[in-house]
């Protein structure tokens, strides 16, 4: 068979064109393909709701992929093993208590995992804005990364969502439109957005978890989004409480 290059950007086109619609209103809108992300992505998924994760990024995976300081291995504790057990990444006991991974091959595992369950990734997608309606976030309002990298004014699309989350990491994109565009008060403290501390990763895990809540109507948020939102410290390169927190927010959502 001779191939034909009008059939190939055809079929791309197509294809993607058809995912994109299919996926413009959704049961959770996940924002940034983290390891928060992608597990919060895999469990939803799994549980039979219509998932779709933006990325602005071209790659997934977030700080994972780097490991520390662009060492590719992770180090997780006892609980985050559990979580990587679930996909079947191989971990190392370093010592009692900590366990180390390949960074690439957690992120791609659990990255393949998420995709086949159900979930539809967008990569190269940011989120410029939100919708609103009635102090609620229903919606995103997105662009392509190089739209805005590039600083052309071209108009963006919505996509409608049961459910966001962010979990956008230290820059917490989507709880910084709402905060500076949209007028709705945060469950955290102050009602606003505190921000990340410095690192401290025995407090900083532990409370990536339990500041994994609904931070305001229908916007959820994981990871390190959720640490700098109601200012907790950063962790630096150990990632149980990240994939735990994509856990549990996961069964939030599933059990709201």
């Amino acid at each position: 068979m001779e191939l034909n290059e009008r059939t190939i950007t055809r079929a791309i086109i197509d294809r993607y064109s058809r995912k994109f619609i299919e996926y413009t209103d959704v049961d959770v809108a996940i924002v940034g393909a983290g390891p928060a992300g992608l597990v919060a992505a895999y469990f939803l998924a799994g549980a039979g709701k219509k998932v779709a994760v933006f990325e602005r990024k071209l790659s997934v995976g977030g700080g994972m992929w780097g490991g520390g300081m662009m060492f590719n291995e992770i180090v997780v504790q006892d609980q985050g093993k559990q979580v990587l057990e679930i996909f079947g990444v191989r971990t190392e006991e370093y010592e009692p208590g900590y366990h180390t991974a390949d960074a690439v091959e957690a992120v791609s595992t659990i990255c393949s995992h998420a995709c086949r369950v159900g979930a539809t990734i967008f990569n190269c997608i940011s989120v410029e804005d939100v919708v609103i309606r009635e102090n609620a976030i229903t919606g995103l309002v997105i662009n392509w990364t190089a739209v805005g990298m590039a600083g052309l004014h071209v108009d963006p699309l919505t996509v409608t969502a049961r459910c966001i989350i962010d979990s956008t990491g230290h820059d917490m994109e989507v709880l910084k439109v709402i905060s500076r565009k949209a007028g709705v008060a945060f469950n955290t403290p102050t009602g606003e957005i505190i921000g990340e501390r410095s690192l401290w990763a025995d407090r900083a895990e532990r409370l990536t978890i339990d500041n994994t809540v609904e931070i305001c109507p229908n916007v959820y948020v994981a990871g390190m989004s959720a640490n700098a939102a109601c200012g907790g410290p950063r962790m630096g390169p150990i990632f149980g409480g990240m994939l735990l927190s994509g856990k549990k927010v996961a069964d939030m959502v599933i059990n709201r």
